[in-house]
C-alpha cells in the first residue's frame, strides 16, 4: 500500500470475493471480481438485488471483457448465486471492453440464453461502443490509430506495425453489441430495488461515463472515474485528435466533491474505499503535478506526446500501455495548448511539438 492509500478507509480490508462468487458490500449489493489479462489484472462488477414491473430479480452493473473464462464465472453465478432469479437488466457504465465487452451475452442470458433484457447505458457510450465494435479499428489499434501516435512521435516501425495490425483488438473483446438500449443521462433516477440511484455523468476517461451514487445507502459505483490506487486514464485518441479530455475529466470531478464523507465507493478497479474527498484532492494533486512537468519540459525545448511519456511513465511499456501513456501524456499538453500556455507546431518530419508559448514564456520570465 502506498503512502496516498493510508490516507483512505478500506472497510473490507485485504478481503476480495472469490471467482465466481458474491460478497455483500451493503445490503443488497454484491461485488464480483473478474480477471483480465493485462498488466490492470481485474475489474469490479456489481449486483444489485432488483424488483422490476413487479419481478425479482437483478440488475448486473458492468460485465467484463468477452473471455471463456470469464463466462465460466458468469455461468457459475447465474446458477447458483441468484437464489434462482433473473436478471432483470444490465447497466453498462461506459463502453470500454473490460466494462462493455459480455453486455450482450449477459442481456440474453448467458450459454442458455435464460433471460433477454434491456441494456442501459447512455448514448455516448452505446454509440462508440457500436462504432468500434464493428471492427473497422480502435483508439488502441488499427490504421488511425497507428498514423494518430506516428503524428505525435512514436518512430518505431515496430510498434507501429503492432499498432496497424491491431484493428480487430476492441472487436475481439466487444464481439457483439446489443441492437436496442435504454438511454440513462445526467440526473436520472433509477429505481433498483428499495433505492434510488442518481446517474452522475462524467467526461475525459470515455465519451459520456455514468457512475450510480446511491444516497440513502450512500454507496457510489463510480465506475472508472474515481480509483482509488491508480489515477484514470485520460487519453487524446484518434477519434477526437484536438480533444481536451483533462479539462473535462477534472471538471467532472467536481460533482462527487460534494457527496456525503462517508459515502462507501465501488470502484471498478482496486477495493472498495471511504475518503471520496481525499481521494479526488489527491487526483487533483497528481495531475497539477503532472502539468508542472509537462509545463518546465516545454520551456525547455519542443516536445512531443512521446517526448512526455518517459517524464510521466518511468517504467518499460508494452504496446497496448503505449497507447493509454502517449494519449495522456497528449491530454496534458492539450490542456497546456489550449489554456494558451503552449503553441503547437509540426515539423519537417511530421510530428507535432509543443513549446511554452510567447506570453507564456514572459508570464514566467
Amino acid at each position: 500500500m502506498n503512502a496516498l492509500e493510508h490516507q483512505l478507509d478500506y472497510p473490507f480490508a485485504d478481503t476480495l470475493p472469490e471467482a465466481g462468487r458474491l460478497y455483500e458490500v451493503s445490503p443488497g449489493v454484491f461485488w464480483v471480481r473478474m480477471p483480465l489479462p493485462f498488466a490492470l489484472d481485474h475489474i469490479n462488477l456489481w449486483l444489485l438485488r432488483d424488483e422490476l414491473d413487479g419481478r425479482q430479480g437483478w440488475t448486473i452493473v458492468d460485465c467484463g471483457i468477452a473471455d471463456e473464462s470469464i463466462k465460466a464465472h458468469w455461468e457459475r453465478i447465474f446458477e447458483h448465486e441468484l437464489g434462482g432469479l433473473p436478471v432483470l437488466r444490465t447497466i453498462v457504465t461506459h463502453c470500454h471492453p473490460d466494462h462493455l465487452g459480455l453486455a450482450d451475452w449477459i442481456c440474453r442470458g448467458g450459454a442458455r440464453e435464460r433471460w433477454n433484457v434491456r441494456l442501459w447505458i447512455t448514448l455516448g457510450e452505446y454509440m462508440l461502443g457500436r462504432v468500434m465494435a464493428a471492427g473497422d479499428g480502435s483508439n488502441a489499434g488499427g490504421e488511425g490509430a497507428a498514423r494518430h501516435f506516428a503524428r505525435h512521435g512514436l518512430a518505431d516501425p515496430a510498434s507501429i506495425d503492432k499498432l496497424r495490425n491491431r484493428r480487430d483488438y476492441y472487436s475481439k473483446l466487444v464481439p457483439s453489441m446489443p441492437s436496442q438500449f435504454r438511454r440513462l443521462r445526467e440526473g436520472d433516477r433509477v429505481r433498483i430495488g428499495a433505492n434510488d440511484w442518481r446517474i452522475v455523468t462524467g467526461y475525459g476517461h470515455s465519451p459520456e461515463h455514468a457512475a450510480l451514487h446511491c444516497e440513502a445507502a450512500g454507496v457510489l459505483i463510480s465506475g472508472d472515474m474515481v480509483l482509488p490506487r491508480i489515477s484514470t486514464n485520460v487519453s487524446v485518441f484518434d477519434i477526437e485528435p484536438e480533444g481536451n479530455p483533462l479539462a473535462l475529466y477534472l471538471e467532472s470531478l467536481g460533482r462527487y466533491e460534494g457527496m456525503p464523507a462517508d459515502t462507501l465507493v465501488l470502484p471498478s478497479h482496486g477495493k472498495p474505499f471511504r475518503g471520496l474527498q481525499t481521494r479526488i484532492a489527491q487526483l487533483r494533486a497528481h495531475h497539477d503535478a503532472r502539468l508542472a512537468e509537462v509545463r518546465e519540459a516545454c520551456a525547455e525545448r519542443p516536445m512531443s506526446a512521446a517526448d512526455i511519456v518517459p517524464l510521466m511513465f518511468k517504467r518499460a511499456l508494452d504496446i497496448h500501455q503505449m497507447t493509454f501513456a502517449m494519449g495522456e501524456a497528449l491530454a496534458h499538453l492539450h490542456l497546456l495548448w489550449l489554456a494558451g500556455e503552449l503553441e503547437r507546431h509540426e515539423d519537417a518530419d511530421g510530428v507535432v511539438r509543443f513549446a511554452l508559448g510567447q506570453g507564456a514564456a514572459r508570464a514566467t520570465s
